[in-house]
């Protein structure tokens, strides 16, 4: 006979397992008895209509935390709801029969899902009865709360989900997702079928974004991938081999690879039916597929606070489809998609056609000057005539140049420009067809090109850099300048005189709307960390101090939306990489219609005469000089250590226009930084850019990925 102590471990161990569900049929019967869709109950279990059939068919069992809700609920319905156990037995109070709501009908969790953001602490939410269920045959619209963003029925799980080991997919708005996938194949097949993941078209013209799929470390093992992936290319460059399992499990289900293989970023696709894509975007956390100079932090948090970082910016910006370079450079081409349906006037048939203001579908050769040295139109040519050098500042002021007056200031300030290529890009006309050589043309500061002219006779202050070269030194001869440069020449009240050019005769404000998503992108961002456009300068700077402190996710929104904007700029002259590259080679960023230098140099050189005529409006109203400047940052001399010592003011308290503001609009001014005016004083005599040392030195834009 068994001892007292053998017989409490057997009942300690039932009570230790996991609770218990009533069978599927029965968890079936009891949501129809309460008159709750699958959808409903979807979204208040935070998982996918698909989900909950797989739970009252039998195919999956929820896990916890989810587990003891959906338990608990299955109890509370049970007690109302009992099954008639005989025929003479009193039915049960169930609601009218009514009409279930087709399985392919997400639109009534849309309204709800927006209700039932914050993650559930605890299961009594669900059986609250002071809140009756709204019933799923109602014909009413459910009341629309004016924050909540509209939800695509297509997509009501948003646009995308980061997965962790234990199976559990967790997608903007707090939502987790149950997913079964062991195998790479069978998660796209899970995200394209059951998921619910993807976003709809920014342009009516384009295409809908591609699910994405965030993979921790953990669920990378699951799925068969090496936690890290090794190699001595670099970090961007590594790819699985061919014959790694995954990479043959991959082609073995008929789905195909991009290019780019299997990488941190892999793309994994079908050719697509009829206007149905077949695409799922990967994306590998432990393969550093979230730069950290981009994504600061994000790599490190929960898959939960990762989903609610990516969600962010997939709203606000795109859904990622690369490094932040990437998603510059895409959103460019979501926004100005290159084709549209256009008819046929000779058959009626509607046929693709060139949408106008785009770059189109094929590459475009850029003239020699606007090339990169190793390109094939240089090396082919056998071009020496120079090449356009338009690049951001980075220039130091001489040291010989400083006053008495300025050495004693006890401060040097940096102040940093939000986001200057970004307000650059605004209205920026840009030449939309290939280039037209021509001598001796007349300037037309409307016309979008490359011009070789000599600006070496101007003479101007060198307290300030010149703002016809990168280093801000004075130039020696005929030199090619963009449009915006020259225009700036003359602005100065100089003549300009090129004698040879090429030009675009097909032009237009191309940027725009790239500008305008990004802008409101940054700005909305900034506000919900406190750093409004109503904010005084005093505010304002208080704001800045504490943004990045008030919530980490956010700030890592607004670092990733800033490298959209560089990145995307410098990804327009992407260059050779990897060392057996051969100068006349083609290389694959040349086979993109993006592939344009031109409008990156237009970009640049517009930002870098802004900076110029903002310091010489400061010169002018304030009688200072900077120190020194760095692409997007400058550097003064101050008698105190805020920007508020120095900025100029009128009478009435306001900012002067045309020199630096504070504010958090693209374009206007965030203290970056302060320091001793010695200590910038010794960095600028052993030639060292005192700016760098404020700002950490991100002067390039990248053209990587």
């Amino acid at each position: 006979m068994a001892s007292e102590e053998e017989l409490f471990a057997s009942v300690d161990a039932l009570l230790e397992e996991e609770p218990q569900l009533p069978p599927p049929a029965e968890r079936a019967r009891l949501r129809e008895a309460a008159g709750i869709t699958q959808a409903r109950l979807a979204v208040a279990l935070k998982t996918s209509t698909q989900t909950v059939k797989n739970y009252e068919n039998g195919r999956s069992e929820p896990k916890s935390p989810r587990l003891e809700a959906y338990q608990r609920l299955l109890k509370g319905w049970a007690a109302k709801y009992p099954a008639r156990t005989s025929s003479s037995a009193a039915p049960a109070p169930v609601v009218a029969p009514q009409p279930e709501v087709p399985e392919t009908f997400t639109g009534s969790a849309a309204p709800e899902q927006a209700e039932v953001a914050a993650p559930v602490q605890a299961p009594a939410a669900l059986a609250a009865p002071e809140r009756p269920a709204r019933s799923a045959t109602s014909r009413r619209p459910a009341a629309k709360k004016a924050a909540a963003p509209a939800v695509d029925p297509r997509f009501p799980h948003g646009p995308l989900a980061v997965l962790d080991g234990d199976g559990s997919a967790y997608g903007a708005g707090g939502i987790v997702l149950d997913c079964p996938a062991t195998t790479i194949p069978e998660l796209v097949e899970w995200t394209l079928r059951e998921s619910g993941l993807g976003a709809a078209k920014l342009n009516r013209y384009g295409k809908d974004s591609d699910p994405l799929i965030v993979l921790t470390a953990a669920a990378a093992v699951k799925l068969g991938l090496p936690e890290r992936l090794e190699g001595h290319e670099q970090r961007r460059s590594l790819r699985l081999p061919e014959d790694h399992p995954v990479v043959k499990q991959v082609t073995k289900a008929k789905w195909q690879l991009t290019q780019r293989g299997f990488g941190p970023w892999a793309r994994i696709y079908r050719k697509a039916q009829g206007r149905d894509r077949q695409c799922v975007q990967l994306a590998i956390l432990s393969w550093d597929a979230l730069d950290e100079r981009s994504w600061p932090g994000v790599a490190d948090m929960e898959p939960a606070d990762i989903a609610r970082v990516l969600g962010v910016y997939a709203t606000r910006v795109i859904t990622p489809r690369g490094s932040t370079a990437v998603s510059g450079l895409e959103l460019m081409t979501a926004l100005r998609p290159p084709t549209k349906a256009v008819q046929d006037p000779a058959t009626g048939n509607w046929v693709s056609g060139h949408n106008a203001g785009s770059l189109g579908t094929e590459p475009m050769d850029p003239a020699p000057p606007e090339a990169t040295p190793e390109h094939p139109v240089v090396v082919n040519s056998g071009w020496t005539g120079g090449f356009l050098n338009e690049e951001a500042y980075q220039w130091v002021r001489p040291v010989n140049t400083l006053t008495d007056e300025e050495s004693l200031l006890p401060f040097a300030v940096g102040l940093d420009l939000n986001t200057a290529f970004l307000a650059a890009a605004a209205r920026l006309v840009v030449g939309l067809s290939a280039p037209d050589h021509f001598h001796a043309p007349a300037f037309n500061p409307k016309i979008p090109g490359s011009w070789l002219a000599d600006l070496s006779h101007i003479d101007l202050d060198p307290r300030l850099p010149s703002p016809f070269t990168p280093d801000g030194s004075r130039p020696t001869g005929p030199a090619w300048y963009q449009t915006h440069t020259l225009a700036y020449a003359q602005e100065l009240g100089h003549d300009v005189h090129p004698t040879e050019a090429y030009l675009r005769r097909e032009t237009g404000a191309y940027l725009d709307p790239w500008h305008d998503r990004l802008k409101n992108a940054y700005v909305d961002t900034l506000a919900d960390l406190g750093v409004t456009k109503d904010l005084t300068d005093v505010e304002f700077l208080a704001a800045m101090e504490q943004h990045k402190q008030n919530d980490p996710a956010l700030a890592a929104v607004l670092s990733a939306i800033k490298a959209t904007v560089k990145g995307g700029v410098g990804k327009l002259r992407e260059r050779p990489q990897g060392k057996s590259y051969k100068e006349g080679e083609t290389w694959p960023a040349l086979s993109r219609p993006t592939w344009r230098p031109d409008i990156r140099a237009a970009v640049i050189s517009k930002a870098r005469v802004n900076m110029h005529r903002k310091l010489n409006n400061m010169a002018k109203m304030t009688g200072l000089y900077p120190l020194a400047v760095l692409s997007d940052c400058v550097v003064y001399p101050s008698p105190g250590e805020s920007p508020l010592d120095f900025l100029p003011y009128a009478a009435s308290g306001k900012p002067q226009p045309g020199a630096f503001r504070l504010g958090p609009t693209p374009g206007l001014a965030k203290l970056e930084g302060v320091r001793s005016m010695l200590w910038a004083v010794d960095l600028m005599e052993q030639g060292l850019n005192p700016a760098r040392h404020i700002k950490g030195g991100d002067a390039v834009l990248d053209e990587g990925e």
